[in-house]
């Protein structure tokens, strides 16, 4: 029987924050937010996936926010 190469990629929610998983070939899980554009991190457990989508959505919201009071300044 031929091999599974297809990554396993799963969708959770915590209520608030919707997160996609795909399985890393180092371990873990790489992790990303449909409703957060730019969003990627990686976690060893669900739990650590949430807190580090949760502080990487909180470091793009920054970002974000210093490129357009950037732009806007002369």
């Amino acid at each position: 029987r031929a091999m599974d190469t297809q990554p396993k990629r799963y969708t959770i929610t915590d209520g608030e924050l919707v997160l996609v998983l795909e399985a890393a070939e180092e371990g873990g899980y790489v992790v990303t937010a449909p409703a957060v554009p730019g969003l990627i991190t990686e976690a060893e457990t669900l739990e650590e996936a949430f807190e580090m989508a949760r502080d990487a959505a909180e470091g793009l919201a920054a970002a974000r926010a210093d490129l357009e009071q950037t732009e806007g300044t002369p």
